[in-house]
């Protein structure tokens, strides 16, 4: 095997194989990928094997550091299900093929567990096989459709006080609505702002219109509360969650999630609610995890390794 840079002619054909594969993601489309290309030296990698291609890396250079990847929640090997012997083969080509160009250290976010579409851990054994340090774990919370853990009577609650006060719940595209509240909620309680400016997120819903969607609570034409999600084959995950004070009163975040996480349950195996941890995964906000385990779900670990080359 052997792995070279990726051109830019062949964004279709990446984008296919992404689309089929047993790792793939819409974040690992091209059309995600890039709209940031300004931000990130893209360095992704196409791995082939007697002329076919078999995996795809998705990276971004930063110095002599290669990242799979800064841009996106995780990155990883994308791949058909090459078993466990191919797959190391190809990470070992992608390793070479970065060596060749100066890069010193490999800085992988695995895909976790839930999103492939059947077990694909060959990635971290490899990992471990070629002496890679674990760097940062961050603990997201998700809701196994098959195995859910039970609902406490305290979020069921919420739930039904949110329809007594009239709250209504539906898909909107509201975006600069629901972004004025994000801003400010995050702006408030915690100093920060969304990863994705206005435009952005618009720009992103348009072109994934499948997967990306925002969900809103309202009481007489106001936004209480919002979830936007990003639903995958295997995973509904939710991000961009916000509410303000008068969506905290009537417990419209409880009322949202209570009928999202029904919505989804037809059609995918996990929702998953992201992250609850903090400074580089060190901290781990107790009161966010509570909420998330109260509606049924358990934990899952984002890790991200250091691999020197």
């Amino acid at each position: 095997m052997r792995a070279r840079r990726w051109r830019a002619d062949e964004t279709e054909r990446w984008n296919a194989f992404n689309a089929r594969a047993v790792t793939g993601h819409f974040l690992f489309d091209r059309g995600f990928m890039d709209y940031h290309a300004d931000r990130f030296a893209d360095a992704s990698l196409v791995v082939e094997d007697a002329g076919e291609v078999v995996a795809l890396l998705p990276l971004n250079r930063a110095g002599e550091e290669a990242w799979s990847h800064q841009g996106l929640t995780f990155g990883g090997l994308i791949h058909g299900g090459l078993g466990a012997s191919a797959a190391m083969q190809a990470l070992d080509a992608c390793c070479e093929a970065l060596k060749a160009e100066g890069a010193t250290t490999l800085m992988y976010k695995a895909l976790p567990w839930i999103y492939p579409a059947r077990p694909a851990q060959e990635d971290l054994y490899w990992l471990q096989r070629r002496g890679a340090a674990l760097v940062r774990r961050d603990l997201s919370s998700s809701i196994d459709y098959r195995a859910r853990g039970p609902v406490s009577g305290r979020r069921e609650r919420g739930a039904r006080k949110a329809v007594k006060a009239g709250v209504a719940f539906a898909p909107s595209t509201d975006w600069a609505g629901y972004w004025t509240l994000l801003e400010r909620v995050l702006g408030e309680r915690h100093g920060v702002k969304p990863v994705h400016a206005l435009a952005e997120i618009e720009r992103l819903a348009a072109c994934f219109p499948g997967q990306i969607a925002l969900h809103v609570a309202t009481l007489g034409g106001d936004i209480l509360a919002g979830v936007v999600m990003f639903a995958s084959a295997q995973v509904a995950h939710a991000q961009y969650i916000a509410v303000g004070e008068a969506g905290r009163q009537a417990s419209a975040l409880d009322g949202l999630f209570d009928r999202l996480i029904a919505q989804y349950a037809a059609s995918h195996r996990y929702f998953d609610f992201g992250v609850s941890t903090t400074d580089q995964g060190r901290q781990l906000n107790e009161g966010l995890v509570r909420q998330k385990e109260e509606f049924g779900a358990g934990a899952v670990a984002y890790d991200v390794y250091r691999l020197a080359l």
